[in-house]
């Protein structure tokens, strides 16, 4: 741009109002953010979890196990094979 020519705004004035822009605009973003993470919970998590609490869902399955035990499965003891070695890889 020419500096002679009082038309045009000089280029400092441009990087201001971008960075002015730029706040402006991230604001937005961080509050457009919140407000569809809200909608997504609930319009969507909350529905689902209130049906599940409702209809006694145990999707974890606790309500199976005796007090104080514990969820844990015993793994299967395969002796080491290098056929099935070679499959896994």
């Amino acid at each position: 741009m020419r500096s002679g020519n009082p038309s045009h705004p000089k280029p400092r004035v441009w990087r201001r109002l971008l960075a002015g822009w730029h706040a402006v605009a991230g604001r937005f973003g961080g509050v457009q953010t919140l407000v569809i993470l809200g909608l997504f919970y609930v319009v969507l998590i909350g529905p689902l979890a209130l049906a599940a609490r409702v209809g006694c869902r145990d999707y974890l399955q606790k309500q199976r196990l005796p007090n104080g035990g514990s969820g844990w499965n015993e793994a299967e003891v395969v002796a080491p094979n290098l056929e099935r070695a070679r499959l896994t890889s």
